[in-house]
């Protein structure tokens, strides 16, 4: 029996913290944790058994949305043009580097399953894009966030965002168009007229921003930066653009204002507060059953991704001029996945076949449950694998 919202939003934020407690005991990233948080006591779990559960609904909805409008929100943030700009043949040779080699095996797995070429694309999605969130707190965790490894993982971060930030709005124009040619197209050019309004504004439009966000007092800032964000987000939404997207450009043109670092610091634990329940929100949402049923694939994808993310990473850190273990160390701390994964599969529930409203989110949960894990106790012990491997 389900309990009252304001009861379940009390149990969401005691699961989390426990979830989050326990993966500070052991080292190991939050995001797994959350998530089986939110299996643990959703209805799949608690519900199943007769006790008191925390129910999907539409408060928690909202809240795990803004968890993903403030996620990628920060990633704009940390983004601005001019850097791109001033970094981008590094940025694009280890970033090519890493979609030729990764996005395809997603892919060809697909095809391989006998899924459509959408189905197939949303798969690509998963396995390529890496975690930001895990690698960054990972890199300040293991003290490498000054040395010479963080800017190639970095800036592949960057490439990774720009061209998801493409492929959302691509794939949402797909889903949400259902299949007809002309509705997708016409979705699509609504998606890049607005893509490229939000992307002036964040290349010319700074003294617009920095006066939108510029309040008296803290609080007023805080309401002014929450504000834009989540309603540029909402009516990105509301024409068939992802919101995701949309906060990213939100991010950036804040970003190049005077008041990105007050921004920054304001809305820091807004993120994460929303962050842990959009990733608790994916575990109430799973389904036990069909992810026992995707095991299989997620082993195969396992098997596949981890290598290439180890050679991707590794030839990427070489492009910077980096030695072999410091190479190496890129390409362990490319492996971990995360947020990005489960908004691809998030917005993959939104499409018409089973495959991609139940087939996709359920692996995509599973393999970011195992790769976040490997991922940072691969970073954890990049040095050990390196010697063992030959290294030098």
């Amino acid at each position: 029996m389900a309990a009252t919202p304001l009861v379940e939003v009390g149990a969401l934020f005691a699961a989390v913290a426990v979830g989050g407690a326990v993966a500070t005991r052991v080292g190991q990233s939050v995001i797994p944790f959350y998530v089986l948080a939110g299996v643990l006591v959703g209805p799949d779990v608690l519900g199943r058994v007769g006790a008191p559960h925390v129910a999907p609904g539409d408060v928690i909805t909202v809240l795990a949305e803004l968890g993903i409008v403030f996620l990628l929100f920060f990633l704009g943030l940390e983004f601005s043009i001019d850097r791109l700009l001033a970094s981008r043949d590094r940025i694009t040779a280890a970033g090519t580097i890493d979609l030729v080699i990764n996005f395809p095996v997603g892919v060809a797995v697909g095809l391989v399953l006998g899924w459509s070429a959408v189905e197939a694309l949303f798969l690509g999605g998963i396995v390529y894009i890496s975690s930001s969130a895990v690698i960054t707190k990972s890199l300040i965790d293991l003290g490498w966030i000054a040395n010479d490894e963080s800017d190639p993982m970095l800036g592949t971060l960057v490439f990774e965002d720009l061209v998801i930030a493409v492929y959302l709005t691509v794939m949402s124009a797909a889903v949400l168009g259902g299949g007809d040619s002309s509705a997708v197209a016409v979705d699509l050019a609504v998606a890049t007229g607005f893509l490229l309004a939000l992307f002036a504004v964040a290349r010319y439009g700074t003294g617009l921003v920095e006066r939108l966000v510029d309040g008296d007092t803290q609080e007023l800032q805080l309401l002014r930066a929450v504000a834009l964000t989540v309603l540029v987000g909402g009516i990105a939404l509301e024409i068939g653009v992802s919101e995701a997207v949309a906060a990213f450009f939100v991010g950036m043109a804040v970003g190049s204002t005077e008041h990105s670092d007050d921004v920054e610091h304001l809305l820091m634990p807004v993120r994460d507060l929303f962050a842990a329940v959009f990733f608790f929100w994916i575990g109430l949402e799973t389904n036990l059953a069909a992810m026992a049923a995707t095991a299989g694939i997620v082993a195969v994808l396992v098997v596949l991704t981890t290598p290439t993310k180890l050679v991707s990473g590794y030839l990427g850190g070489r492009r910077y001029g980096l030695d072999g273990r410091r190479s190496f160390r890129v390409g362990a701390g490319m492996v971990t996945r995360g947020e990005f994964s489960l908004v691809i599969a998030t917005l993959a529930a939104s499409g018409a076949t089973p495959i991609l409203r139940e087939t996709i989110p359920s692996l995509a949960v599973g393999y970011v449950l195992v790769m976040s894990v490997l991922g940072t106790t691969l970073m954890t012990y990049s040095d050990v694998v390196w010697r063992r491997i030959g290294g030098a």
